[in-house]
């Protein structure tokens, strides 16, 4: 991220640009707010009013003068940023400035100087803002801090009673002054000198006061801390108002005033030497920071991940005229190599200063990695990786015109917290020498004397220069200098139409039976596959026509991590750049190209990822899905024995370099002599030949012709072309020396086969060589050869020198061997703590299943007192039903007696013989007796029966009264008696069914965890 603002601010969100100074956490009340009047007469006192309320705002974007605009779009460019964070200071003030908690801080402000309301504004370079409404100002303790600043807006913006319209101009200079304007007259209604302004600060997003912004100033004499704030309508324009703040704040005004004219630069006086030094501290959990270790011989600090850190930056100036720094502008930190200015991430200030001797500045930043942004260097990589971190600070120098930053390029590895470390660690610093070239210029306004940058450059980008030509040299140069580009030339996929029907009738017997080639296949591969069906016939050269089980085998890999990654990823930007469809960064066939490369260095453990196959996997790419070109390139390495090449320190190789040696003695004798003489091996040009199968300098027309050869006759076509290569180059290597003859094969040749049809001449000339025919034998009459030779100079050479080269390789076997068992060690220690881990947790999880079971258990034995509790209640309820039950019955039968008694005796009554017969009792009657007082007795009698009728009567209703109310009582004892049972049966079938279930669920699952 470049060290600005304006992007910060115009990202939206709130806040501007901040510091935190001691004693700033003590927030204050308001204990002023009156905003500048703007009648013409004295500014008010600000601290005499009542606070004022909030007004309605309306505002346009800023107006600006021509020259205005200019410089505000040149500081735009110069200080673009993309981060969420950034540093802005204004080099007037002292202390830490902190751009990242959404406030602008560092600037020292005086009052409101003396109004002038009636005064003109003074011509100055300057951005007014129009249709802005000052809602007043308070006092504040703590003129630095965000949280004071942010509340004081919360209450004027509340509280304003008496709202004021005003325009607000904001310099566009250092020495410039900040003035508040009557809309109507334009006069000047209070001024605020940019060098005593402190801070500022906007409001927070999704807050009422998203739409203000205030600043600080230091007024009478820094006695007192004024807060002034201001709304506007536009909620974009907040930003470009503090952006105007930032630009104004960016040029210091401690500059050095001159007496006379300073002498004129000599040639080299105009470089100053800078040496800044970078170190990192980890927190080492005992409250204070450590250094972290830094490998020697890699020049790589070592950090361990998750810990707090802070950064350390020496600055110091080794020659020319000391230039003073006044202010850090910004700390920042990204992961990678070569970031864009977007990229970096802001890092908090803590302190910034002169060290103890007065020689070095020193800056310190606090960095906490385990932030998003940081993720890449807060995993640990594996062992022997390595990753790239870039740090940068911006320096306001007095004398510069802009600011200046160092870059400084670090490698790091992060490591395990229980690594230990050994020997080859310090905890030195990483240094690096910079060269700053500066230019006297001379500012008409304050005729101070100025430099301006001219280039800044590191000891490392010199070094480079020295070993790289530069772009004049490279453009004044012949074409004919220039290698030509891995992925040149195009090839069409129009092919004449007897052709394509000589293919197509070829490829529909083939489809019949894949196992067995067709007899006219290896003619019509040496004329050239057509383009179109190149795809196609590769796979069903190559016997990959089923290869699902690769498909799937592929999918698998590429989510795997390969030790190679970083080798594979430098190799994919240099694959054919020449290639529209592998040149951009990140694109579709740098990706598929990545994913190739990345999964046969899985699956091929032995060999990895070899440089140069990325040129193959690429040839693969243009002419099939990702998941075939890999099947096929597996299909290569491993059928084709490309893969022997790379063995036993390139063994095979070398073989393959004497074989080509033969043969050129057998068939280009003058060649081979000459370049006997000149000294010229063929390992010096035949390397990339065979190790990338001519895909690496050639063009793409030639290549894809070499492909079709090799699959259908196997890796002598190499041979093969590599001969007809030197035949028709015969000519022009025997008039050069071994540099030029280098050269030659550099540059010339790959050039010469651009053409389509010098292509076609070189593989007519490979294929109708004889050596094609007899190539098997001869390889195999000099590979014994080689063989016979090699054991030749085992046995001539000396004991020693051959104890020495099988120490060599034993040792390096044994370097192996430890890094693998290191790697194993890693592993078992790694896997030993995960299973730990799991173990705690699986015995975390049984604590909680036995502590479950005893709740259960527990829960069962109250559910079984409950249960045995119920049945008693249940028996208690059945013996009592039936007792009653029992009662009722008896006095049902006694009161059905009773009522046949009583019928009886009514019919009896009322029949006139036998109540003759009987008596009132139901006795008989003596009959003589009866017939004497008969007579005297009749009224009485009747008398008498219808007083015991009207008893016998009332006691019937008595008795039918009892009965109903009997039944009601058996009723409600059958309904009281159904209900227990009910609670009973559902008290069964509910909780304790459930409890049981659990139970049973419970111990079940146990039994199977332990058997």
């Amino acid at each position: 991220m470049d060290p600005s603002v304006a992007d910060q601010i115009l990202s939206g969100g709130g806040g501007g640009w901040g510091d935190q100074v001691g004693g700033g956490d003590h927030v204050s009340q308001p204990t002023t707010a009156v905003p500048p009047q703007s009648v013409p007469q004295p500014c008010p006192d600000p601290l005499s009013d009542p606070l004022n309320t909030l007004p309605k705002v309306e505002m346009v974007l800023p107006v600006q003068s021509a020259q205005g605009a200019q410089e505000s779009e040149l500081n735009e460019r110069s200080y673009r940023g993309e981060s969420e964070q950034g540093y802005q200071i204004n080099p007037y003030t002292e202390g830490r400035e902190r751009f990242g908690s959404r406030a602008i801080s560092g600037f020292r402000n005086s009052s409101s100087s003396e109004c002038s309301p009636s005064t003109p504004i003074p011509d100055e370079d300057s951005v007014v803002f129009n249709k802005l409404t000052y809602l007043g100002c308070a006092s504040v303790n703590a003129p630095r801090s965000e949280v004071e600043a942010l509340c004081m807006m919360t209450v004027l913006r509340g509280q304003c009673q008496l709202p004021l319209d005003v325009t607000l101009s904001v310099p566009g200079v250092s020495e410039g002054t900040v003035r508040l304007l009557d809309p109507q007259t334009s006069t000047e209604i209070a001024s605020y000198p940019i060098y005593k302004i402190m801070f500022c600060v906007r409001g927070h997003d999704g807050t009422p006061e998203t739409d203000c912004f205030a600043f600080t100033e230091s007024h009478y004499n820094a006695e007192i801390f004024r807060i002034h704030v201001f709304r506007c309508e536009i909620q974009e324009a907040v930003s470009r108002i503090l952006y105007s703040f930032a630009t104004a704040f960016r040029r210091s005004a401690k500059k050095t005033l001159l007496s006379g004219l300073a002498p004129p630069l000599t040639p080299d006086s105009d470089v100053f030497t800078f040496t800044v030094s970078l170190e990192i501290k980890e927190d080492d959990g005992k409250g204070t920071f450590s250094a972290v270790a830094k490998d020697k011989d890699k020049n790589s600090f070592k950090l361990r991940p998750g810990m707090d850190k802070k950064v350390f930056i020496y600055v110091q100036q080794t020659s020319n005229k000391e230039l003073s720094i006044e202010r850090c502008f910004g700390l920042l930190l990204s992961p990678g190599k070569n970031v864009k200015n977007s990229d970096m991430h802001l890092l908090d200030l803590e302190s910034m200063g002169k060290s103890s001797d007065g020689k070095s500045y020193i800056i310190t930043g606090s960095w906490n990695p385990n932030t998003p942004q940081f993720q890449a260097v807060n995993e640990e990589t594996a062992k022997d990786t390595f990753i790239y971190m870039t740090t940068a600070v911006d320096l306001v120098i007095t004398e510069v015109e802009e600011p200046v930053r160092f870059l400084l390029e670090t490698r790091v590895r992060v490591c395990s917290p229980n690594e230990r470390l050994f020997w080859p660690f310090s905890k030195r610093s990483y240094t690096e020498t910079f060269y700053l070239k500066l230019r006297q210029m001379e500012r008409k306004r304050n005729k101070d004397t100025l430099y301006e940058v001219l280039s800044l450059e590191s000891e490392l980008e010199r070094e480079r220069k020295k070993t790289t030509a530069s772009p004049n040299i490279l453009q004044s140069a012949s074409q004919g200098s220039m290698p030509l580009l891995s992925g040149s030339g195009d090839v069409s996929k129009e092919c004449a139409e007897k052709i394509l029907e000589t293919w197509g009738d070829l490829l529909s017997k083939w489809h019949l039976n894949l196992s067995v080639r067709p007899k006219q296949l290896p003619a019509l591969v040496r004329s050239g596959v057509p383009e179109a069906l190149r795809g196609e016939v590769w796979q069903l050269l190559a016997g990959c026509h089923n290869n699902d089980h690769q498909v799937e085998e592929y999918r698998t890999l590429i989510t795997k991590e390969s030790p190679q990654d970083s080798a594979i990823t430098r190799d994919i930007n240099r694959t054919f750049p020449a290639h529209d469809y592998f040149k951009d960064t990140g694109g579709d066939g740098q990706d598929s190209l990545y994913k190739i490369c990345k999964a046969y260095s899985v699956y091929d453990e032995e060999i990895g990822y070899c440089q140069g196959q990325s040129f193959l996997a690429a040839v693969l790419l243009l002419h099939m899905p990702e998941e075939q070109a890999f099947s096929v390139l597996v299909k290569i390495m491993f059928d084709y024995g490309l893969r022997d090449l790379f063995k036993q320190n390139f063994e095979d190789l070398h073989c393959k370099f004497f074989q080509l040696e033969r043969l050129m003695q057998e068939y280009i004798p003058d060649l081979y002599n000459h370049f006997l003489n000149v000294g010229l091996e063929a390992h010096m040009y035949a390397s990339q030949w065979f190790l990338t199968l001519f895909t690496a300098k050639f063009p793409l027309y030639m290549v894809f012709h070499i492909i079709d050869l090799l699959l259908c006759e196997g890796i002598s076509v190499i041979f093969n072309v590599a001969l007809a290569l030197l035949k028709t180059s015969r000519e022009d290597l025997l008039a050069t020396d071994f540099e030029g003859a280098l050269k030659f094969f550099r540059v010339p040749v790959p050039k010469r086969y651009r053409s389509e049809e010098n292509a076609k001449k070189l593989m007519e000339l490979a294929c109708s060589m004889k050596v094609l025919q007899s190539t098997l034998k001869k390889l195999k009459k000099y590979e014994k050869e080689y063989d016979s030779m090699r054991e030749q100079q085992e046995q001539q050479e000396a004991p020693i020198e051959r104890y020495e080269r099988e120490n060599r390789r034993l040792q390096e076997a044994n370097m192996r061997l430890e890094q693998e068992n290191d790697d194993l060690a890693h592993e078992l220690v790694s896997s030993k703590i995960a299973l730990r881990k799991d173990l705690d947790n699986a015995e975390e999880k049984a604590d909680a299943l036995n502590k479950e079971l005893l709740m259960t258990k527990q829960k069962l034995v109250d559910s079984e007192d409950e249960k045995r509790r119920l049945e008693e209640e249940s028996a208690q309820l059945k013996e009592m039903c039936r007792r009653e039950l029992g009662k009722s019955e008896s006095e049902i039968k006694k009161n059905g007696s009773i009522i046949g008694d009583f019928v009886l005796h009514l019919k009896v009554e009322g029949c006139e013989k036998c109540s003759i017969l009987f008596n009132k009792e139901g006795r008989l009657k003596a009959v003589r007796k009866m017939k004497e007082g008969s007579e005297e007795e009749t009224d009485e009698e009747k008398e008498g029966l219808k007083n015991q009728l009207r008893e016998m009567e009332l006691e019937l209703a008595q008795t039918k009264l009892q009965l109903v109310e009997a039944e009601c009582k058996i009723q409600d004892l059958e309904h009281t008696l159904g209900l227990a049972l009910n609670e009973v049966q559902a008290a069964k079938k509910t909780w304790f069914n459930r409890t049981l279930t659990s139970i049973k669920t419970v111990t079940g699952a146990q039994g199977k965890e332990t058997t």
